[in-house]
């Protein structure tokens, strides 16, 4: 795949297509390429998350330690680990790629830098993270109030 083909990928991630074609081109060129072998672990639950992963080919299943129903299956588009690309978190749940894989690692200083670079993104990256953050709370309490 070409750096276009990447950045053609990265703009079809709802969370990173905020940031526009000239901030994705500097993401692709400064991430890398990782190649998960099928029942290889991308990461453990609790283990330091740095950056966040943009599957690129193949399926990546992510679960929490109790396994079950949060158990969420990533295909080529998905982004996971995205908080960590603004955040210093642990990882709340494990990565294994259930099939042969290819991922985009994009580190968090490399976002943050992009970022820095590209104030507009971050304006509109600040405003999504916003609008999340508020339809999760009003979402809680709607919830709250069902179960009261």
């Amino acid at each position: 795949m070409s750096i276009e083909d990447d950045v053609n990928l990265l703009a079809t991630v709802p969370t990173l297509r905020l940031m526009g074609i000239e901030a994705l081109r500097v993401l692709a060129i400064g991430s890398e390429i990782r190649v998960v072998n099928r029942d290889e672990t991308l990461f453990r639950a609790g283990a330091a998350a740095d950056c966040g992963f943009v599957v690129r080919e193949g399926a990546i299943r992510v679960s929490s330690e109790e396994g079950g129903y949060h158990d969420v299956v990533a295909s080529p588009g998905h982004l996971i680990g995205e908080l960590a690309l603004i955040v210093d978190i642990k990882r709340p749940a494990n990565a294994v790629a259930i099939a042969d894989s290819t991922v985009i690692r994009i580190s968090r200083s490399l976002f943050q830098r992009v970022l820095e670079g590209h104030p507009d993104a971050a304006q509109r990256l600040r405003d999504y993270f916003a609008t999340r953050a508020s339809q999760a709370a009003s979402d809680m309490l709607t919830a709250s109030g069902k179960l009261s």
